[in-house]
């Protein structure tokens, strides 16, 4: 776990360097050049999960990080010209001189466009002003926000607030972030998993050479089934054994000894020893 922190938080700020990156290249490059960087990226972080423990599902964490890191380069990108705009855009009280629709597209919405002057006449710098509907009329009077570059179309203080689009992509890198911390947790709890494995495994040979039973596996399965018939339960319901006792039966296959005696094996709780009862919180998965 120690080892998987660093490793999980080094991928993390790899994960948001990779974000930011691919925002600042996304109008600069071709989308076959941007297809084969998320690609890269995507492999990259396959062999970067792996490192943390949980193999067996890292490809399909590596796609869901992917994913959501697109979804947030994506949304931050449609809130650039907003923020462009609140950064060095100007306040400007325009009139409606001209007003246009687009022409008709099959089912495609028709947007409404209007060519904005100032109060003095000059023109507002800048494409028309664009509503996805006819929002105003010649004549009509209005606050923008124009571009003094004359880049970026004018738009309404409500237009041009980007909130929504920077929730939005923040939410979707959080998405990333937390897909990087759970394969860390699954990485550690399959190494902990492991370890306990070890232990049992050795504690079993300790225990083969300490009392010198010399039982083969269908002698401690008989074993088993015995105790499993006889042994009295505790006041839990609970009938516990000691696993160093059984060295050569796999806990799956003591599980499905204990069903056959009418039994479940529970997975929660067992520090060290095997539990049975006819009832379990959580039992052991037999596959």
């Amino acid at each position: 776990m120690r080892r998987s922190v660093p490793l999980a938080v080094g991928i993390g700020c790899y994960t948001i360097a990779v974000i930011v990156a691919m925002f600042l290249l996304v109008d600069g490059t071709g989308a076959f050049v941007e297809t084969a960087l998320w690609v890269v990226h995507g492999l990259l972080l396959v062999v970067l999960i792996r490192r943390l423990g949980a193999r067996e599902s890292s490809t399909y964490a590596a796609l869901f990080v992917v994913v959501t890191s697109v979804m947030s380069v994506y949304v931050f990108d449609l809130g650039r010209d907003d923020l462009t705009l609140q950064h060095r855009g100007e306040e400007v009280t325009a009139t409606v001189v001209k007003e246009r629709l687009d022409p008709a597209r099959g089912r495609k919405g028709r947007h409404s466009h209007y060519e904005l002057r100032r109060e003095d006449g000059s023109r507002v710098p800048g494409p028309e002003l664009e509503t996805t509907t006819d929002l105003y009329d010649v004549g009509q009077e209005l606050t923008v926000i124009a571009d003094p570059e004359g880049a970026l179309r004018p738009r309404t203080p409500g237009q041009a607030d980007a909130t929504g689009e920077l929730i939005g992509a923040g939410a979707a890198g959080l998405a990333a972030l937390g897909g990087v911390g759970w394969m860390a947790w699954r990485g550690s709890d399959a190494a902990r998993r492991r370890e306990e494995r070890k232990r049992t495994a050795g504690g079993g040979k300790a225990y083969r050479h300490v009392t010198g039973d010399a039982g083969t596996p269908d002698e401690q399965e008989l074993k088993l089934r015995q105790v499993l018939r006889s042994h009295p339960a505790d006041r839990r319901g609970y009938i516990e054994v000691q696993p160093e006792e059984y060295p050569d039966v796999p806990r799956q296959r003591a599980a499905r000894i204990a069903r056959e005696t009418g039994l479940r094996a529970e997975a929660l709780g067992n520090r060290g020893s095997w539990r049975f009862a006819e009832t379990v919180i959580e039992e052991v998965p037999l596959n």
